[in-house]
């Protein structure tokens, strides 16, 4: 009994101690130094909702971008379509498609998009505009696998091909995703692993850098000014400079206060260190509520980048609903709201079918 005290109390030191590091880390000094940060916004209702603290608890489709290996608890196959407004009147949404085989694992494939819209084309010379229109765009494309190598134990791995386009000139990356589940007894109201403390951790966005390239770049440039000649018509491109894509490092844990038949409560904190900004903390938590002959009601709360110096971020709230129909085929839908500082509010709709 006591060794069982010792082991729990060790436990809780030490994953005080990783989730806490957040608080006492260095200023950043690398803000503004990667491209493709829309790999940063969040994707998923669930998520978005409980504050981004979803690594050790998601377990529907937008597990790919949260944690690849929470989609070995996707107990039936699914296809998702997530739209979000973002900022400044910029469009982001998220399709996806997963499939469960028992004896093989969760196969899943998504889409992230992002649309910035048009925008008028100016110049020094013309700064009303030339006429002209241009649009801007970011895509990236998702391939996950994840299984149990154990009843306690899950892996998952992504890998993504990462494209970003400005008008004429474009942009391109592959990266990879690797993330890790690991359920125990800790704190089981119910004595069952499934219950227990869970405790996640995620690498997103390892890859190469990535490098605008194209006609935009193609500029004249008088190599003589001084001398006679028709240098000054030559055209020569700017080299541009390959930036990282934004390398994310979670871990989080998990615990679930109450259990029972019909109601379930879950509350995670997550710690994040990424190569852009300062560190921070996650935390959220979700109720659910089983209706029988029904479905299932979900309530979720969180507070996002606690301790990041100078964040926009703060409370986020939603809900979800899951309706259950003949031949175990049901519709989900779930709803995040945000608020972004000074950036303004924001909406997350998802729609999900399961089979």
């Amino acid at each position: 009994m006591k060794s069982e005290i010792l082991n729990k109390l060790l436990l809780i030191l030490l994953l005080t101690v990783l989730l806490s590091g957040a608080v006492y880390a260095d200023k950043p000094n690398r803000v503004g130094t990667t491209a493709a940060n829309f790999l940063e916004i969040g994707y998923g209702s669930t998520g978005n909702a409980m504050g981004d603290a979803a690594i050790c608890t998601v377990n529907d489709l937008s597990a790919m971008f949260w944690n690849p290996a929470r989609l070995a608890y996707m107990k039936q196959s699914e296809a998702q379509f997530m739209y979000q407004p973002w900022i400044a009147e910029i469009n982001t949404s998220f399709s996806s498609v997963g499939l469960v085989i028992p004896s093989l694992g969760t196969f899943a494939a998504g889409l992230y998009q992002v649309d910035y819209g048009e925008m008028k084309v100016t110049t020094t010379q013309m700064q009303d505009g030339t006429g002209e229109n241009y649009s801007a765009r970011d895509l990236c494309f998702n391939l996950s696998y994840a299984r149990k190598l154990a009843n306690w134990f899950a892996f998952g791995a992504s890998g993504k091909y990462i494209s970003s386009k400005i008008w004429h000139s474009n942009a391109s990356a592959i990266a990879f995703d690797l993330g890790m589940v690991v359920d125990t007894y800790f704190f089981s109201p119910t004595g069952n692993r499934a219950d227990g403390l869970t405790i996640g951790m995620s690498i997103a966005n390892y890859g190469t850098k990535m490098k605008y390239e194209g006609m935009d770049l193609m500029q004249p440039i008088d190599l003589y000014p001084d001398e006679n000649g028709n240098y000054a018509h030559a055209e020569g491109e700017f080299k541009t400079q390959g930036w990282e894509l934004p390398l994310i490092f979670r871990i989080g844990a998990a615990v679930h206060p109450i259990v029972s038949a019909a109601h379930r409560l879950t509350l995670e904190i997550d710690a994040l260190h990424p190569n852009n900004n300062s560190e921070s903390i996650n935390m959220g938590g979700q109720y659910e509520v089983n209706i029988p002959s029904f479905g299932t009601l979900y309530l979720r709360g969180g507070y996002k980048a606690l301790f990041m110096e100078d964040s926009q971020y703060g409370f986020s709230f939603g809900s979800g609903l899951k309706y259950i129909m003949m031949n175990n085929v049901g519709i989900r839908v779930d709803y995040a709201f945000r608020d972004v500082g000074i950036l303004g509010k924001t909406h997350c709709y998802t729609f999900s079918f399961v089979f």
